[in-house]
Order: C-alpha cells, then sequence, then structure tokens
C-alpha cells in the first residue's frame, strides 16, 4: 500500500509525547531508586515509554515516520539539555540560594550527556529497524513478539552504549554488566506488562489512520530525515 508523506494529528501527538518521555527521563535520571534490592535512576519510570511509542509508530505509520520521530525527540532533548546547561552556568542572583539543587538536576556532566544521546540513537533506531524488518519477515503477524524482540536488542544496544561511556572508570568494570542486564531486564519487563495495552492502541490507530505500513523496498538510512 502506497503511504502518503503527510503526518496526521494522531503522528504529531504522539511525537509530542515522544518528546516529553525523554525530557522527563532526563530530569528523573537524576533521582537514584531503589525497588527492592535493586537500585537503579527514576528515568526508569518513564524511558520504556519512548520505545512503547517506539514500536506503535513503526509499526503503524513505518520505519521512514520513526526515523524522523528519533531524530525530532533527539533534537528537542539536546535543546532542553543545552538551555539547562547554559542556564545552570549563568550566575544566580544574590538572593537565589537554590544553585545546588538547581545544578543537581540540570548540571549534567558533558560525558554523560554525550553518552545518553549516542545509546539514545543506536538503540532507537535499533528497535526501529528491527520493528521494521520482523514485520516484513512475519507478514504483519506476531505483533507481541517484534515488540519484545525490538525492544531487548534496542535497549541492549542502549545500555551497551550509555554505561561504558558514562561510567566507564566511575562505576567498577565488574558492576557494569550487572547495571546493563537489569536495565535490559527490568525495561523489557515494563514493555511485557504494558503490552496489552499497546497493542489495542496499534489496532486502534490503525483503524483511525487506515494505515499499515510494510516497509518494503525503503531505506534504512538513518540520515535519510525527511525522507518520508
Amino acid at each position: 500500500m502506497e503511504k502518503n508523506k503527510n503526518v496526521s494529528v494522531l503522528f504529531m501527538l504522539f511525537s509530542i509525547l515522544f518528546c516529553v518521555c525523554l525530557i522527563t527521563a532526563n530530569v528523573l535520571e537524576t533521582k537514584q531508586i531503589a525497588i527492592g534490592s535493586v537500585n537503579l535512576t527514576g528515568g526508569l519510570l518513564v524511558f520504556p515509554v519512548s520505545y512503547i511509542i517506539n514500536d506503535c509508530v513503526c509499526e503503524v505509520w513505518g520505519y521512514r515516520k520513526t526515523r524522523l520521530l528519533i531524530w525530532m525527540g533527539f533534537a528537542m532533548n539536546a535543546f532542553f539539555v543545552i538551555m539547562g546547561a547554559l542556564c545552570d552556568a549563568i550566575p544566580g542572583a544574590p538572593y537565589w540560594h537554590n544553585q545546588e539543587g538547581f545544578h543537581a538536576v540540570f548540571g549534567l556532566a558533558p560525558r554523560i550527556a554525550c553518552a545518553s544521546f549516542v545509546a539514545f540513537l543506536c538503540g532507537s533506531f535499533v528497535n526501529a529497524y528491527v520493528m521494521s524488518r520482523m514485520k516484513i519477515a512475519d507478514g504483519g503477524r506476531r505483533f507481541s513478539l517484534r515488540a519484545i524482540w525490538s525492544t531487548v536488542l534496542g535497549e541492549s544496544a542502549d545500555s551497551i552504549i550509555f554505561f561504558p561511556l558514562a561510567l566507564g572508570g566511575v562505576v567498577p568494570m565488574a558492576e557494569l554488566p550487572k547495571l546493563m542486564l537489569w536495565q535490559v531486564a527490568l525495561k523489557t519487563l515494563y514493555e511485557v506488562v504494558a503490552l496489552p495495552v499497546t497493542i489495542r492502541v496499534v489496532k486502534a490507530l490503525k483503524r483511525h489512520e487506515g494505515e499499515d505500513v510494510y516497509d518494503d523496498g525503503i531505506s534504512y538510512n538513518v540520515l535519510k530525515i525527511f525522507n518520508l
């Protein structure tokens, strides 16, 4: 089925939610939380939602519009981080005494910021590519399987890149694999728990939009941003 090159209102709303999730995850990452005996970052509460949105968009509108979504999320997140860092660097007013708290949230170290950006791009594109290729191979069947597998591989790519780049030399090397495995396992569990809702959302989107894109013969070049 030949797809139009326009973007729908629903695609726009999903894009906004995607960007909000990424920015929110950045803020929540500054708090360490404990789930049972496992210590994690607060970003775990919302970051997996971006992968669920990635799955929905790729399933309904295809890889090309997912590629636009990913780069849009990257640009908005980068803008947020840069503006936060700029404001953090500007001296506070004499009567303002919250610099330490503000810095804890917005003073993201350049090393961590760069690691986060690279990991996000790689993980998101791996997720979208796996979703797209598995959909073609499965003839549109087994959405649940490709949603889970794309998350496992996407989150694995994200963790393999982020933790060594951001925390190598800070966290003992023996601990890094444990951190990576916990992140991938819990984020995948998040996807599995949300899967019944995701399936219903995808079905509703397909009905409303009249779209169910198969990415036959497209270019997976991540730089062809406006090739819709």
